[in-house]
C-alpha cells in the first residue's frame, strides 16, 4: 500500500524503463476505483486493479510512456476512459469522454477534481482528491515537467503557480515519474527560482533551485 487514510487507499504501480507511476485510487467503503495513467507493464496494473471495482481510467497527458498500456488495460478492465480535451487526438482509440477543467469524478465517497495544467502538453491534467494531488508530468520535486519551447515553459509555470500553488500547501503531490513531495516544499523551491534572473529562451528540463 502506497497511501491510506480514513476514506481512500492509493496504490502506486511502478512501470517500465522510465520509472513511470500508475495510480489506483480506491474508495475504502465501496472498493470502487479510478486508475490514473496506463504506462508500460500493463499486466501489473491490471492485476492490482482487478482486486477492486474499476470505474474509469483517467489519463494525465498523451505522451506514449503514459498511455503505452492503454488499450490492454481498457480491454481487460472493461471500463471507460477520459483524457484532457486538448490531448484526446493521440490515444490509440477515441476516449469515452474529454476532460475539462474543474470536472468532478465520483467513486464511492470520493470526489476527484480535474485541473487543466497546460505546458508539458496542451491537455495536461492534474487530479485532486482530498489532499492528494496527481500531477502527471506537470510538477515534480525540484521543478516542472519538460517543455519544448519558451512559450510552453511560461505556460507550465503559469499553470503551476495559478492552479497548483494556490491550493492548500500541505497537499501531497504524486508525479508521473519517481517520488512525490508537498506543495509547500515545491513552492519554497520555486521562490528561489523566481528570485533569480533567467534567459527568456529558457525551456527544456528546468530545475527550480
Amino acid at each position: 500500500m502506497y497511501y491510506s487514510d480514513e476514506q481512500i487507499i492509493i496504490e502506486r504501480i511502478k512501470c517500465g524503463p522510465y520509472d513511470n507511476n500508475a495510480y489506483i485510487l480506491i474508495c475504502k467503503e465501496t472498493n470502487e476505483s479510478i486508475i490514473i495513467d496506463t504506462p508500460m507493464d500493463p499486466e501489473k496494473l491490471i492485476t492490482a486493479s482487478l482486486e477492486t471495482t474499476p470505474k474509469t481510467i483517467l489519463i494525465t497527458h498523451n505522451h506514449m510512456d503514459h498511455i503505452y498500456g492503454y488499450s490492454e488495460v481498457l480491454n481487460a478492465l472493461k471500463t471507460d476512459s477520459g483524457i484532457g480535451e486538448h490531448d484526446a487526438n493521440a490515444l490509440p482509440t477515441e476516449p469515452d469522454y474529454k476532460i475539462i477543467d474543474g470536472q468532478i469524478f465520483s467513486i464511492g465517497n470520493l470526489k476527484i477534481k480535474a485541473i487543466h495544467t497546460p505546458g508539458h502538453t496542451p491537455g495536461s491534467t492534474c487530479f485532486l482528491v482530498n489532499k492528494q494531488l496527481f500531477t502527471g508530468d506537470t510538477l515534480f520535486p525540484g521543478g516542472p515537467g519538460k517543455t519544448q519551447t519558451p512559450e510552453n515553459f511560461r505556460q507550465i509555470v503559469q499553470s503551476i503557480t495559478e492552479k497548483l500553488f494556490t491550493l492548500d500547501d500541505s497537499i501531497q503531490f504524486h508525479p508521473g515519474h519517481g517520488e512525490g513531495s508537498t506543495l509547500s516544499k515545491s513552492l519554497a523551491e520555486f521562490k528561489i527560482f523566481k528570485s533569480k534572473s533567467h534567459d527568456t529562451s529558457l525551456c527544456g528540463d528546468v530545475e527550480w533551485a
